[in-house]
């Protein structure tokens, strides 16, 4: 795949925060992701591939989204699959909170697991603890391995997990060795990517949150050379039903990173709120600032971009315009 990939998903994540940003605050998730959804399927289908929608919006949310099996793209040259969450953080965003992102990967057809929408047990670390995780190891082990990796105590480690009552047994081993926690209330996705940042100040991510999530997190993963473990979590009779349709068998499998997501891979988010990893959407009078982090698998390159918008060049982001 080509390079220039890249800064073209920059646009795709770009126009979904800019899309998005006015909400933050409001209260109002679903018009949030509605308008994030919109911005990016428009330029989306400007790109100059044959992509399919293989991990799209959540169901659970009952938002509008980019479904799975649609077709996006201006040609049939090159054939992707597309991870796409236009706006991960929707109650981040609707009540202001930090670390909403519009985000999106790239894979060839085939690349990406194709993830139920249901819950996926993930643990994940950036570079410094690659070789180092055990899904069903204690976090404590884990951590204990991650500190001995990076020659730090564990007190120095900070992990990241969904404020959730299924996670309560993993906090207080956590907190019994000693390490820091940072709970959130939504969107893991960009703190798994802080992992794979050295002075992001997050050392591991881990729980069960969204599969899809999930599979966005394996392509940052990926693309920074961090470490992954993850296991689909099944708990109704109709997600075992729908698994084998998705290639998915074996319902125990614990899944690296790139089985996940494999092949020459591109990752791209930008801030809505800001967060450890991004900075959010800023406005001015007539433009607004962004800043979106796009890496790619085969050149392990991270970059950060700082971009400066002038919406009288770019009628679809004045006010009003997307509501």
């Amino acid at each position: 795949m080509d390079r220039s990939l890249a800064l073209d998903l920059a646009r795709v994540t770009e126009a979904a925060a800019l899309a998005c940003g006015r909400w933050v605050g409001r209260g109002d998730k679903i018009a949030a992701d509605n308008a994030a959804t919109t911005a990016m399927r428009q330029v989306l289908g400007n790109l100059d591939i044959d992509g399919t929608v293989v991990i799209g919006e959540g169901e659970m949310d009952e938002a509008p989204m980019l479904y799975i099996g649609e077709k996006l793209g201006s040609s049939g040259n090159l054939k992707v699959d597309i991870a796409v969450d236009p706006l991960e953080g929707t109650n981040l965003c609707a009540k202001g909170g930090p670390g909403a992102i519009a985000t999106i990967a790239l894979a060839p057809a085939g690349g990406f697991l194709h993830a139920p929408d249901m819950y996926m047990q993930k643990i994940i670390v950036g570079p410094a603890g690659y070789g180092c995780i055990d899904i069903d190891a204690p976090p404590s082990e884990n951590l204990r391995r991650i500190a001995a990796s990076k020659g730090c105590d564990i007190a120095d480690l900070t992990v990241v997990l969904l404020d959730r009552p299924r996670h309560e047994k993993d906090i207080a081993d956590i907190r019994a060795c000693g390490a820091r926690i940072k709970l959130i209330s939504d969107g893991d996705v960009a703190p798994a990517v802080a992992t794979g940042i050295a002075d992001s100040g997050i050392d591991m991510v881990l729980g069960t949150g969204g599969a899809p999530e999930g599979v966005l997190a394996a392509a940052a993963v990926k693309c920074f050379g961090g470490d992954m473990r993850a296991r689909l979590i099944f708990t109704t009779a109709e997600e075992r039903q729908r698994a084998p349709g998705m290639g998915i068998s074996d319902f125990d499998k614990v899944y690296t990173a790139e089985e996940l997501a494999s092949g020459d891979v591109f990752f791209a988010a930008t801030g809505v709120t800001s967060g450890e990893l991004l900075d959010g959407v800023r406005y001015f009078a007539g433009g607004a600032a962004t800043h979106t982090i796009v890496m790619r698998s085969k050149s392990r390159t991270v970059r950060f971009l700082k971009s400066l918008h002038y919406f009288d060049h770019k009628p679809m982001y004045q006010v009003g315009k997307q509501q």
